[in-house]
């Protein structure tokens, strides 16, 4: 079954302006693609549905007062680019798109540029950047959760969600992930997959190791 812009536009509801920048981004990602490997060619084709209606989809759960995000290992911009859309729409926020790969992080700046948004492209690894604070953390395929809360806790405050778009096997990543970390969650349908969700992580904290106390034994007279 195909799924288009106008089924997209009905669905979303997002208006003609950030229609139109999701149009334009989905161009873009189709010339360039040609040159370059920012998705698997066979994916261009279902722009509407494997991309941008499952990025779009993250911004229900990134509303005021949040005003900064950080998306790591944005590749092409899944969900980074859609959430600077809906940011630009209300006014309001700013996103950080963290690429280490110079190419896709040049396709980013250039989309960024080109539709006015409020965001910028840090083209390093995430574990090399330095600790900031960020009202939410994204990501959408970039590493197994356990990973994944690593390098998103020196960017985690009081406040902070991680909002990950997850597929099958999100069961087994939590429990793995809760060997290392204590966090509360809960777990949102994805709308373009039954078998995936957006997993919502709040109150990280890594567990402290219990190093066992010795016992010191007195010599009795």
């Amino acid at each position: 079954m195909s799924f288009s812009k106008a089924d997209f536009a009905d669905l979303t509801q997002i208006g003609d302006e950030a229609l139109e920048a999701y149009a334009h981004w989905g161009a873009q990602l189709e010339k360039w693609n040609a040159h370059i490997n920012l998705v698997a060619p066979s994916t261009v084709g279902d722009f509407w549905h494997r991309h941008a209606y499952d990025s779009w989809q993250i911004v229900n759960h990134i509303a005021a007062p949040v005003k900064t995000v950080i998306d790591l290992g944005s590749g092409a911009g899944f969900p980074g680019i859609a959430v600077a859309i809906d940011m630009k729409r209300r006014g309001a926020g700013h996103v950080t798109l963290v690429e280490s790969a110079g190419k896709k992080a040049n396709f980013l700046r250039s989309i960024i540029r080109e539709l006015s948004l409020p965001a910028q492209v840090i083209n390093e690894r995430a574990e090399a950047m330095e600790r900031q604070t960020y009202d939410r953390v994204t990501a959408r395929a970039f590493a197994p959760l356990p990973n994944l809360l690593s390098y998103a806790h020196p960017f985690w405050g009081d406040k902070t969600r991680g909002l990950f778009l997850k597929g099958r096997g999100l069961a087994k990543e939590i429990t793995s992930a809760q060997s290392e970390w204590e966090f509360s969650h809960k777990t949102h349908q994805s709308v373009t997959d039954e078998m995936a969700n957006i997993v919502e992580i709040s109150e990280l904290t890594r567990r402290v190791e219990q190093t066992p106390i010795a016992k010191h034994s007195k010599a009795r007279g």
